[in-house]
């Protein structure tokens, strides 16, 4: 067991622990308490799998989320998919777009149009951490405002999970206190309710459609499963390796 990016993480397998695989959740460390989101959590009756496929879709924001994560002018985004050792990361960029309305109260003075960011690295076996924000249309998204989120799943069993998230705001462009409080309430409300009364339900479903199906499912793949279907294969390798 060790304490390291305010969690404990807890090895239980037989072998000795590598504190090493301990994910780099390092952007919770030192933060300043009024630009990070309460720790919070909920439980998903689905696989695992299930809701690193849905993070990992980055596109589903534009249509499950719209008006709050994603609207129509996010729907047409470049996406991209890298792979840095075991971990995959999977990017969307979506220019001169109306800021969607969680990112519109980050920026208040923020341009007419900007350029929609979005970065989800998902770490072995099943933690992720994203990224995203707006800038200005063409400038660096370093240069734009946004958050880092935590995303957290501890299966309970093969049909539950624990999903534990928070977030913590970056280049922040609001200096009232009183402003900054509440878009870290609008913030922690936000995400609660997209994860928990949009997502859950569809992630839900499709764990009662795999259970119900009377013969194995064969899911069809599309261009944007990319960062799915290879985070499968190196999650199922390193399962393989431990079994053996």
């Amino acid at each position: 067991m060790t304490e390291k990016h305010k969690a404990i993480w807890i090895w239980m397998g037989d072998r000795a622990a590598d504190p090493s695989k301990v994910p780099d959740f390092s952007v919770l460390d030192n933060v300043p308490q009024m630009h990070a989101t309460k720790r919070d959590r909920i439980t998903i009756k689905a696989n695992y799998e299930l809701i690193v496929d849905n993070l990992l879709d980055l596109s589903h924001t534009s249509y499950l989320h719209e008006g709050i994560l994603g609207n129509a002018d996010t729907v047409e985004s470049e996406i991209a998919v890298e792979q840095d050792g075991d971990d995959v990361v999977v990017s969307r960029h979506a220019g001169n777009a109306a800021a969607p309305g969680l990112f519109a109260a980050l920026w208040p003075t923020r341009p007419p149009k900007v350029d929609k960011f979005t970065c989800m690295r998902w770490m072995p076996p099943s933690n992720l951490r994203l990224v995203t924000g707006i800038c200005a249309p063409g400038a660096a998204s370093e240069s734009g405002t946004g958050y880092h989120a935590i995303h957290m799943l501890t299966p309970e069993s093969d049909k539950t999970t624990h999903y534990f998230f928070t977030a913590v705001r970056f280049n922040v462009q609001t200096a009232d206190d009183k402003l900054n409080a509440e878009i870290q309430e609008k913030i922690s409300t936000t995400r609660r309710f997209a994860f928990e009364e949009q997502d859950a339900p569809v992630i839900e479903a499709q764990q009662r459609i795999i259970e119900d199906a009377q013969t194995a499912v064969d899911p069809l793949i599309l261009a944007i499963d990319v960062g799915p279907v290879r985070y499968k294969r190196i999650l199922q390798k390193l399962i393989d390796g431990e079994r053996a």
